[in-house]
């Protein structure tokens, strides 16, 4: 049988060499990329009787993909989006395929007919100004854990930064000058490799400076218990479990789906609130697109209440007319 054919040399290129190489594409990227793979192979391999060892390229049929799909939504009960996302793998697999061996264009042609779905969007969740000071206010300063904790929740709201690139922050990226209002700032390394500065309150440039003093600058800012880098699920769990105190006095935190994230989105209503363009907005996010950041001004429920609230039309009194005496008089005064 020729090479070609077999499935695992491609994987491993595609693994390897395209996506880390050829498109550098982020850790997460390939972590997705890697974990639908391992979901698609032995579903294949069961669907077509074959040991994984021996999968040729074509036994990855449009139909299979298709049945693999339908396995994810009923059988793991993702969402439409996670399904899409599976999907999107499985085309950029065909497409590297079909780029290095004209015998599989074919193929790949028939596997990337495969559609994606449309999902409707569900309108981001962020928190109101008084639900983020509860939030800020649950973790104990009086220890080191605490004074942690309020310090990532602090910069999670003030930069707008996702769980990832606080996780991977490094105390060299910081500049704090904490003696002059409006100097400190950070350098965010975002999505794509995007690098970005956005501003520090004082106050958080005062927390940050206190949590890494007499620390070496290639060391990562927000540390675990055991002094090793927070990751981004230890950010997730820190969260979740802040959240979880404050909603005990604050019930509305209950009625909403809270992550690191939802402070990004809290952070980039709450700038749009305050009158920052969305150009600012997008740049202070990192987004590519402005699309991305026009999102906020289509959610922001109180910034359309007080634009309705301009447009309103002056309240007309009313006239009652009793005679054709009275018509010609209000006609005189117009």
């Amino acid at each position: 049988m020729d090479k070609r054919e077999l499935l695992g040399p491609w994987l491993r290129r595609f693994l390897l060499e395209h996506m880390v190489h050829e498109r550098n594409l982020s850790y997460n990227t390939q972590q997705s990329y890697r974990d639908t793979l391992t979901m698609l192979l032995p579903f294949v391999a069961g669907q077509a009787k074959t040991p994984l060892e021996r999968l040729q390229v074509v036994d990855v049929s449009a139909n299979r993909v298709r049945a693999f799909l339908t396995h994810l939504e009923q059988s793991r009960k993702v969402s439409i989006s996670t399904r899409n996302q599976r999907l999107a793998a499985i085309h950029a697999l065909g497409r590297f395929i079909a780029e290095h061996s004209p015998q599989h264009v074919a193929w790949a042609v028939e596997v990337r007919t495969v559609p994606f779905k449309k999902t409707v969007r569900e309108l981001m969740s962020h928190l109101d100004k008084h639900e983020v000071e509860v939030l800020l206010a649950v973790p104990n300063r009086t220890n080191a854990h605490g004074q942690r904790n309020y310090a990532l929740l602090l910069f999670l709201y003030n930069s707008g930064a996702r769980a990832s690139e606080a996780a991977n922050l490094c105390i060299a990226d910081l500049e704090l000058n904490v003696r002059q209002p409006l100097s400190a700032s950070v350098r965010i390394l975002g999505k794509g490799g995007k690098l970005r500065r956005c501003p520090l309150w004082q106050k958080t440039a005062l927390e940050l400076e206190q949590l890494v003093k007499d620390r070496p600058p290639e060391q990562r800012v927000f540390l675990n218990r055991r002094r090793e880098p927070l990751t981004r699920f230890g950010i997730h769990t820190l969260v979740k479990t802040c959240v979880a105190q404050a909603a005990k006095g604050t019930p509305s935190l209950l009625t909403k789906r809270i992550s690191p994230h939802t402070l990004r989105h809290s952070t980039a209503t709450h700038l749009l609130r305050a009158g920052v363009d969305l150009n600012t907005i997008r740049a202070w996010l990192g987004h590519v697109s402005i699309d991305t950041t026009q999102i906020y001004a289509e959610i922001d429920l109180e910034t359309k209440a007080r634009a309705l609230d301009r447009c309103q039309t002056p309240d007309i009194k009313r006239t009652t007319l009793k005679s054709s005496e009275g018509l010609m008089e209000f006609l005189r005064t117009i």
